[in-house]
C-alpha cells in the first residue's frame, strides 16, 4: 500500500470518529443521472433499458426492474404564459402596465450618475456619450404616436391610479382595448385613463367615487367631471363593463374612513339585509345609501357621527342624507 493510500485511509478513520463531522452526499446528487443506463440489469443481467420521460424512470425491458427514478427533465418547461404557440417559459413575464409590456431593454440613468459611473471605471466623456445614447434609445421607442400615447397613459395609471398591481394591470388592459376600438381619438389621455381606473375598481367590486378619481387625475371642475362621467359611460358601453355598484361595496371603505368600531359595520349589514328589497331605494345613489346605513348603524351602537362627517366621506349633501335617513327610519324599527 502506497503512502498516499495510507494517508487517505488514516484521514477516513479520523473523520469517522464521534468527535468529527462527516459530510454525506446529498440525496439529490444520486438522482441527477438523466442519461440511459450503460451497465447490465442487477436482476436479470439484460442490457435493454426503457426511459419513461413522463414518470422520470428508467426500467429494464426484460424484468421491469426500475434502475433510476425521480430523474430531472432537461427539456423546456411546457407552461404557456401568452397566446403564442411556443409554450417554453423564458425570461420575465409581460407586464401590460408598461407601454412596451416590459419586453425591451433600457439604459438606466441611475447607472450613469457620477458616483456609480466612477465605480464602473467610466470617465466624464464616456458618461456624456452614454447619456446621449440613453436619450436616443428612449426616443426611438416612442417614435410613433401610438407608442407615445401608451407611454403617457401607462404613466398616468401608475402614478395617479393608486391601485394594487392586479388592478393596475386591469386598468391598463382596459385602456389598450379602448385604443383598439378608437375611443381615445379626440379625447384626452387623462380622461380615458381616469375612466379605465374607475371601471377597473368597479369591476373588482371595490369601487371609488367619481369625484375621488377625478381629484386624483386633476379633473375637479364641473365641466371636467361631466366629461369624465360621459367618458365612463362610453368606455363601459363599448368594452362591456356593465357591473353596477351596490351600497354594500362601499361599506368597508366608508367604515374605515369614519373610524367606526367593527360592530357598526355588522349593524349596517343587518339593516341593509332587512331593507335591500324595498323599492324606495331605486334611483338613489349607492354611496349615499351606504353613508346613511353607517350613520344609522353608528347611532345604534353608540358611536355617533355627525351628518357633515358622513357626507364628507360618502360625497352627498346633508339634504340628501336627511332624505335618505327619513326613508330608512320609516322602514327600520329602533
Amino acid at each position: 500500500m502506497g503512502p498516499e493510500n495510507e494517508q487517505k485511509k488514516s484521514s477516513t478513520k479520523r473523520s469517522s470518529r464521534g468527535g468529527d463531522f462527516v459530510a454525506s452526499p446529498r440525496p439529490s446528487q444520486k438522482q441527477r443521472r438523466t442519461d440511459s443506463q450503460s451497465r447490465p440489469c442487477e436482476l436479470c443481467g439484460a442490457n435493454e433499458w426503457d426511459t419513461d420521460v413522463q414518470r422520470g424512470e428508467i426500467t429494464c425491458n426484460v424484468c421491469g426492474f426500475v434502475a433510476e427514478q425521480n430523474m430531472i427533465d432537461p427539456g423546456a418547461e411546457w407552461v404557456n404564459h401568452s397566446d403564442g404557440a411556443d409554450r417554453s417559459r423564458v425570461g420575465a413575464p409581460t407586464t401590460v402596465s408598461l407601454s412596451d409590456k416590459g419586453l425591451s431593454t433600457i439604459i438606466d440613468k441611475r447607472d450613469l450618475s457620477s458616483g456609480i459611473a466612477k465605480r464602473n471605471g467610466m470617465n466624464s466623456r464616456q458618461v456624456r456619450d452614454w447619456r446621449r445614447r440613453a436619450t436616443i434609445d428612449h426616443r426611438s421607442k416612442t417614435r410613433d404616436s401610438r407608442s407615445r400615447n401608451l407611454a403617457k397613459a401607462m404613466q398616468f395609471i401608475r402614478d395617479r391610479g393608486d391601485l394594487s398591481p392586479q388592478l393596475r394591470d386591469q386598468a391598463s388592459s382596459l385602456y389598450r382595448k379602448a385604443i383598439e376600438k378608437g375611443l381615445v381619438t379626440g379625447r384626452s389621455i387623462r380622461g380615458v385613463t381616469a375612466a379605465c381606473v374607475y371601471l377597473a375598481t368597479r369591476e373588482a367590486k371595490i369601487p371609488r367615487r367619481i369625484e375621488e378619481v377625478g381629484e386624483r387625475f386633476d379633473m375637479t371642475s364641473d365641466t371636467e367631471l361631466k366629461e369624465l362621467k360621459r367618458t365612463i359611460r362610453l368606455v363601459a358601453r363599448e368594452l362591456g363593463a356593465h357591473h353596477i355598484s351596490g351600497p354594500v361595496e362601499y361599506l368597508d371603505k366608508f367604515h374605515s374612513d369614519l373610524q367606526l368600531p367593527p360592530k357598526a359595520l355588522g349593524r349596517a349589514h343587518e339593516i341593509w339585509d332587512a331593507t335591500k328589497h324595498d323599492l324606495a331605494w331605486q334611483g338613489k345613489k349607492p354611496s349615499g345609501i351606504a353613508g346613511v346605513l353607517l350613520y344609522r348603524a353608528a347611532a345604534d351602537v353608540g358611536s355617533n357621527r355627525t351628518q357633515s362627517e358622513v357626507c364628507k366621506v360618502c360625497g352627498v349633501s346633508e339634504v340628501t342624507l336627511r332624505g335618505l335617513l327619513k326613508i330608512l327610519n320609516s322602514r327600520v324599527s329602533a
